[in-house]
């Protein structure tokens, strides 16, 4: 793997419960289902700079930690990460008001195994194989894959019945198929094993958000009091993985590098969970698919800036459809 890949490398595990109430959209709701939880209403214009400056930090954060200090293994860091959260999410229910709403969340033991568990397996083998992918393709490159999310989630659900075609929602995804097929045709340091890993990845996290609409039938939870219940699964599950694919050297290496590092470096990313609450409640849907886009595009034009990676016409080209085709999707107003 060449330097210039490894410089990409950067972890974006808590971006998954950023937007999964904004994903969850694209799913069919139920007639019956109950109404969202108790949301943080503050200014769109006040949180989603803050989201975005946390959400940046925790990507050069973690790209010092991969390349500056030689910490080469996101499934331990991922690990570390939800167990932080784990951790923080029962402290601030008990000294804050951020997680009231999970009274309102009644998981029992049939639930947890049914329903919890196969989705928190889903998650973890999302995470692992996410940022096992930034091991192998640039961020750029990433960030123009992930568009694809979207289609994977409606292709699901129409494979499954679970929501029937039509001819609107169909062009859409020829549009946003045909922009990330391009971005790929245009990427200069293509390769096949991260594109694997990474289309792996968009296939668990879609599956993810297709099985938490149909088993939980519509059960809502912000991203905290998500992180609350599926993050100790989640650790778990990657504490098993890790000594399968990254043995024991990461927790040699953890003492090179220092506790106050790797508790800082969860730190950061626990605050951005916590911003993507107040997120959450700062508007609509289509806010949050602009707001997401926003930060893909600062991440591709900083990837190019910082990181001095190349990007071509045609990737360029390619992305522009595909966000635009993303973006149609939450304005067509079709589910």
């Amino acid at each position: 793997m060449s330097t210039d890949r490894k410089s990409d490398a950067v972890l974006d595990d808590e971006e998954k419960t950023l937007v999964d109430e904004s994903k969850e959209d694209l799913l069919p709701q139920p007639a019956s289902a109950p109404s969202s939880t108790t949301r943080h209403r503050y200014s769109a214009a006040a949180i989603i700079p803050v989201w975005i400056v946390l959400s940046s930090a925790v990507i050069i954060y973690n790209n010092y930690l991969y390349n500056q200090l030689y910490f080469r293994f996101p499934v331990f860091l991922v690990t570390w990460h939800l167990v932080f959260a784990a951790i923080g999410t029962r402290v601030l229910q008990r000294t804050t008001h951020l997680l009231d709403s999970a009274k309102d969340v009644r998981i029992t033991q049939d639930m947890f195994i049914k329903s919890i568990l196969p989705i928190g397996a889903l998650f973890s083998g999302s995470l692992i194989l996410s940022n096992k992918a930034y091991l192998y393709l640039s961020v750029h490159y990433i960030q123009m894959l992930k568009a694809f999310n979207p289609v994977a989630i409606l292709l699901i659900t129409w494979a499954f019945r679970i929501q029937e075609p039509n001819k609107k929602l169909g062009v859409i995804v020829v549009m946003i198929s045909s922009g990330v097929a391009l971005a790929s045709r245009g990427e200069l340091h293509f390769d096949m094993t991260g594109f694997l890993i990474q289309a792996a990845a968009v296939a668990f996290e879609a599956s993810r958000l297709v099985m938490i609409q149909v088993l939980l039938h519509g059960l809502k939870m912000d991203p905290l009091v998500s992180l609350h219940y599926y993050a100790p699964v989640c650790a778990v599950l990657n504490l098993a993985v890790i000594p399968l694919t990254e043995g024991l050297e990461p927790f040699y290496e953890m003492m090179r590098i220092g506790p106050l590092i790797l508790f800082s470096n969860a730190a950061v990313a626990f605050l951005l969970n916590i911003a993507a609450v107040f997120l959450v409640g700062a508007g609509s849907g289509l806010v949050l698919t602009l707001a997401g886009v926003f930060k893909d595009i600062l991440l591709v034009t900083s990837s190019v800036l910082i990181f001095g990676v190349q990007v071509t016409p045609l990737q360029v080209f390619g992305y522009s459809v595909a966000l635009i085709g993303l973006v149609l999707f939450k304005t067509s107003g079709s589910r």
